[in-house]
């Protein structure tokens, strides 16, 4: 009998971008225009995102990358110094000489679109396009509301487990176990289709709470507030999100506002993850502004 192989339709590489403090740990997908996808958290590793990055990978190159002291990516201390929105946006800044790339469309998930609006206020010349996917939004304006959000799209059920878990952790129960509860407690708020819970909240489980205190610090401490910085950015923005998500359209606005080259898309029927509860239209909505900034 003989058999055939099929390769795969991508071809992945990792490697290590050396620091001063460390090393950032990055993935690439396929060949192409380069576009880089910084994933939410804070706290996160980017594994999550690889299924995205391969659907994108037979045009782009696609990057990805664990956000400093997550995933592979490992730091010589972790504190308030070396978890800053600074330093994050140098590394990103770095992998881009390291890279050898002149400039890049950004997608910025949730946290990450504020990473991305951080950088892109930083480092202007350095972005091609820019997309936000179900982003905080241009300052921290969502934080007003966004846990009353979570909260009311949770059954009665899930809050009372959702109190067992978080109270469990408090105690010093920090195994997996704990946190995947807790995160398959809190995933049906982030999905309009329940089916992918366990997927969410085997992600929720690996958040690493130290830096994701240390990143939400920061943000406080520096008043994370793009408006100015980004009122005079002229490159095309997508700003993309599920009419069901957490985050509610006026944020989606109030980024609109500012951006002078955006566009706002909202996609039905979907939540937190767009490209797990309306995976084709997300997937859609992204390759038509790739193809419209790269053409």
């Amino acid at each position: 009998m003989n058999f055939i192989i099929i390769p795969p339709a991508f071809s992945q590489k990792s490697g290590f971008l050396i620091t001063d403090d460390g090393k950032i740990h990055y993935q690439t997908y396929g060949s192409g225009s380069p576009f880089l996808i910084i994933n939410g958290g804070p706290g996160l590793d980017s594994e999550g995102f690889s299924p995205l990055a391969e659907l994108l990978s037979d045009k782009y190159l696609t990057i990805l990358f664990d956000q400093r002291g997550t995933g592979k990516s490992a730091l010589k201390k972790i504190d308030n110094t070396t978890i800053t929105m600074k330093r994050m946006a140098q590394d990103i800044e770095s992998l881009r000489a390291h890279l050898n790339i002149k400039d890049w469309i950004v997608l910025g998930h949730s946290f990450g679109g504020w990473m991305a609006e951080y950088y892109a206020s930083r480092y202007p010349e350095r972005i091609k396009g820019m997309i936000l996917s179900s982003s905080g939004g241009i300052d921290l304006e969502v934080l007003n509301y966004v846990s009353a959000n979570i909260n009311i799209r949770l059954s009665e059920a899930e809050k009372e487990s959702l109190k067992y878990w978080l109270e469990k952790i408090r105690q010093g129960d920090t195994g997996y176990d704990a946190k995947y509860k807790k995160g398959e407690c809190l995933a049906p708020a982030y999905l309009y289709n329940k089916k992918f819970v366990p997927q969410v909240a085997e992600r929720l489980a690996h958040t690493n709470l130290q830096i994701n205190k240390l990143v939400f610090r920061n943000l406080h401490e520096i008043n994370f507030d793009c408006k100015e910085t980004l009122r005079n950015f002229s490159k095309p923005v997508l700003i993309i999100q599920g009419r069901q998500d957490i985050v509610g359209d006026g944020t989606a606005f109030r980024a609109h506002s500012i951006l002078r080259n955006s566009t706002v898309v909202f996609l039905n029927e979907c939540g937190h993850y767009g490209w797990l509860d309306q995976k084709e239209q997300y997937i859609q909505e992204i390759d038509k502004f790739l193809a419209s900034v790269n053409k």
